[in-house]
């Protein structure tokens, strides 16, 4: 395989498989072998057995799906806003200067931190955790478009400026296009925060998703439940940038082939 290409697609199967299956097993290691308290660390099969029983209950997926949409809301908001904004700190100088310095400091805040101020301003439900997750993928999104398109090729923009192309017509046609990995780059790692904001914001402002079953699994001391509440988060995260990523696949197959 050529340094820097992509894996077949059986080492891509069989890799991740060896390494969770090694993992599997140290993990399995060190709870036979050492002793330790299932409440602090259960072993592999009482994490399956436990996930067996909260996936056979109907409002584990109730409250996945709930997760879900709050993560999905969260990253389509965030992006609405992120996208143009982006465009703009590209496109206008004036604007570059008056943004830019404040964009960092937005992310010195702890999401957690702005989780009391967003129920002051919106109230409880699902309004806040949508925000609280469009904010978490903002900048991600914001600062992965932008180097995206700083980094134009402008022998290619200067010569479609001389075939006339200018406004709308070079950002729909050139512009974006070109910017399109650095773009799907980041919001495949902004819908993968998303999860993380939806949690977090059902933690603090409470929800009926994920959240809300981590922090009565944890007053439970439910530690095999978290495994698998965990587990769940992890995989809808992995779907988002999964989905993204193969979206970014096929542009770029598409691109080849043209």
């Amino acid at each position: 395989m050529r340094r820097g290409s992509q894996p077949s697609g059986a080492v891509a199967v069989i890799a991740p498989a060896v390494l969770l299956a090694a993992l599997l097993l140290l993990w399995w290691a060190g709870t036979a072998l050492t002793g330790i308290e299932a409440w602090r660390l259960p072993g592999p099969g009482a994490v399956a057995r436990r996930g067996a029983e909260l996936l056979a209950q109907p409002s584990t997926w109730r409250r996945m799906g709930v997760t879900a949409f709050e993560a999905l809301m969260g990253s389509l908001a965030g992006a609405v806003v992120a996208l143009p904004t982006s465009y703009a700190i590209y496109r206008f100088r004036l604007f570059q200067a008056a943004v830019e310095p404040f964009l960092g400091a937005t992310q010195a805040i702890p999401a957690i931190a702005l989780a009391p101020l967003l129920v002051l301003w919106v109230g409880y439900g699902l309004a806040p955790i949508v925000a609280l997750c469009a904010l978490m993928v903002f900048f991600p999104i914001l600062v992965s478009s932008v180097l995206g398109l700083r980094h134009l090729d402008r022998d290619i923009l200067a010569a479609a400026e001389l075939d006339g192309a200018s406004g709308w017509v070079m950002a729909r046609f050139i512009e974006l296009p070109l910017a399109a990995p650095s773009i799907l780059a980041g919001l495949r790692n902004g819908f993968t925060l998303s999860v993380t904001g939806a949690v977090v914001g059902e933690m603090v402002m409470g929800g009926s998703g994920l959240g809300g079953v981590l922090g009565q699994q944890r007053q439970n001391l439910d530690t095999a439940g978290m495994f698998v509440t965990i587990g769940i988060l992890c995989l809808l995260a992995m779907s988002a940038y999964g989905a993204i990523y193969r979206i970014e696949k096929g542009r770029r197959r598409a691109g080849e082939l043209s």
